[in-house]
């Protein structure tokens, strides 16, 4: 190994990549020095640049890579390396899977210190493209340029709507196709990009915090439904009209086509009014189930609803949860962090009552209208901090559940919530997670009462380091 210095940085030749980080880079060793290397495949042996150094490790991109490993596979999108999501397009499929049952174990192991010997194998998703049911575009008038681009001398428009760029949290890539969504998806996107520039409605500047267009937000549905949000800054209201006209008119089959006036100095909608341009101000989603009589469980998305967005997973995942459960019909079941209600109307037909508990009132709101378009008359819902809901008057006068459904946020439980866990003694936790870092953090305490005896990652999210985990927690005799 052979060490030089170029412009301040070091460069470590043939660096042997051994391992996957959380965050999706390859590790290797320059020396002494743990490296975390952008872009790079265990397997690879490549020539280095570290261009950032810590205490303990360091950060650094591959200059050449001498040997390819085998996991290896061609990147199918265009603006991979450049866009911050799927970064795992050059690992195969298969070596996905591998690393994220991997990350699954090594967490549970190092942070709650379980056996984890039974853990069963991944569940990978059917669709590896154009999985996703909702994507969220910016506008920018501050367009990031590719080395390519750069290179080639040419001068480009500056106007851009597309992803963010890692680490520059004002500089829009301008995506031409995007892989995720199904189409209309893309034709929506650049038709509007086009639009907007050609009639001169200006983009947001995410620093001066002007302009007239913001976001773009476009959800789908397995029933065929379609959803466009627009979110407008500063635009003119005949700018406004002019623009959602034109998508009523060249997008016929949207369903749903809403807009947003957002003034603030934050992309979040959830304290915006919504205004209907055309059609309704939802769309149906619908996942099977195995009620006796009821074949399939449709849920009513809105604008601000909350819904898995690999939706052919999503039905996979709260099966899993379900099963994990092994519901006999006379159940009482606690649903923290309930969302839309999409776990508690799944189970209903397979319990006695269930009681699901949100922080987000208007989450609340669908989740009792989506049990009231299926029929559903055994389930509560509950909207508050969840540390101060399940509290134990809550539970005096709810009941004690017999089975408890958590499906929290990655940051996952609030330790008062933990507490109260232990506190309460239900019979079985089923414990679904995004984050299986803080799923093993909490577990680390839940240990004491419960018994992991069953382990389930299921992939929700191909080319992304992300990996949804489900376990079942068993009070101990």
């Amino acid at each position: 190994m052979r060490r030089t210095s170029v412009r301040q940085k070091t460069v470590v030749e043939n660096v042997a990549i051994f391992d996957i980080a959380e965050e999706g880079k390859g590790v290797g060793r320059a020396g002494e020095m743990v490296v975390f290397v952008e872009k790079a495949v265990p397997g690879d042996v490549a020539d280095i640049e570290i261009f950032r150094k810590k205490k303990n490790f360091g950060e650094a991109k591959i200059i050449a890579l001498k040997t390819a490993s085998s996991l290896r596979t061609e990147p199918f999108c265009q603006h991979f390396g450049d866009c911050g999501g799927c970064k795992w397009q050059h690992l195969t499929y298969e070596a996905q899977l591998h690393y994220k049952q991997k990350a699954v174990t090594d967490a549970l192991e190092r942070i709650a210190k379980i056996d984890v010997s039974h853990v069963m194998p991944i569940l990978p998703s059917p669709e590896t493209r154009f999985y996703r049911n909702k994507l969220e575009f910016t506008f920018s008038d501050r367009r990031w340029l590719t080395n390519n681009e750069i290179s080639s001398g040419e001068t480009f428009a500056t106007d851009a709507l597309g992803f963010h760029v890692p680490l520059y949290f004002d500089r829009i890539l301008d995506i031409q196709k995007c892989h995720l969504q199904t189409d209309p998806s893309n034709e929506i996107r650049n038709a509007v990009r086009d639009f907007a520039i050609k009639n001169s409605i200006s983009f947001y500047n995410l620093r001066n915090h002007e302009g007239g267009l913001r976001n773009l937000i476009i959800r789908s549905s397995s029933t065929g439904e379609l959803m466009v949000i627009v979110v407008f800054a500063y635009a003119e209201a005949d700018q406004r009209n002019n623009l959602l006209e034109f998508i009523k008119v060249n997008f016929p089959q949207i369903t749903s086509l809403l807009y947003i006036i957002n003034q603030k100095k934050n992309d979040t909608i959830f304290d915006q009014e919504v205004l209907t341009y055309a059609g309704r101000d939802f769309i149906y989603e619908k996942m099977r189930t195995d009620f006796s009589g009821i074949k399939t469980v449709r849920f009513q998305i809105g604008p601000k609803s909350f819904y898995q967005t690999n939706s052919h997973q999503a039905t996979r995942l709260y099966e899993v949860a379900r099963d994990f459960a092994e519901l006999k019909g006379h159940e009482l079941v606690y649903d923290l962090y309930t969302g839309a209600g999409t776990i508690a109307n799944f189970i209903a037909g397979k319990v006695k009552q269930v009681i699901g508990i949100e922080y987000v009132e208007s989450a609340i709101e669908d989740a009792r209208i989506n049990s009231n378009i299926n029929n559903i008359t055994n389930t509560k819902f509950f909207a508050g901090d969840m540390k101060d809901v399940l509290d134990a008057s809550f539970t005096a006068q709810n009941g004690k559940p017999d089975v408890i459904i958590t499906d929290p946020p990655r940051a996952g439980m609030h330790p008062d919530v933990v507490n109260r866990l232990m506190e309460i003694e239900a019979e079985k936790i089923v414990y679904v997670s995004c984050n299986v870092a803080t799923q093993a953090r909490d577990l680390l305490v839940l240990k004491e009462k419960y018994e992991v005896t069953k382990i389930q990652p299921v992939d929700m999210f191909p080319h992304t380091q992300h990996v949804e985990n489900v376990l079942l927690l068993q009070l101990k005799k």
